[in-house]
C-alpha cells in the first residue's frame, strides 16, 4: 500500500490519503484526478479499472482503491 500512497500523494500533495474516507463524497477528488489514479493503477500494478469498477466507493480512500487494486490483481 505503500507504492499507492506515493502514488496518490504525487497526483494529489495536498490531501491526507491517509485519514481521509469520503474523497469522492467530500469533493476532494474530482474525475480528472480519478482518472489519473486510474492510469497510474494500470502503470504501476498492472490492472485494468472498467467502467463498471467507477464506484465513487472504489475511490472514497486508500483502503477502498487498495481494496479495488487487490480484487483485480486476483481477477488476472
Amino acid at each position: 500500500m505503500e507504492k499507492l500512497l506515493e502514488i496518490l500523494k504525487g497526483i494529489r500533495p495536498d490531501v491526507d490519503f491517509e485519514n481521509e474516507k469520503s474523497l469522492i463524497n467530500d469533493g476532494i477528488l474530482d474525475s480528472f484526478d480519478v482518472v489519473s489514479i486510474i492510469s497510474e493503477l494500470d502503470n504501476e500494478f498492472d490492472v485494468q479499472v472498467r467502467i463498471t469498477e467507477l464506484d465513487p466507493e472504489n475511490f472514497n480512500s486508500i483502503e477502498a482503491i487498495w481494496n479495488l487494486v487487490q480484487e483485480l490483481k486476483a481477477k488476472k
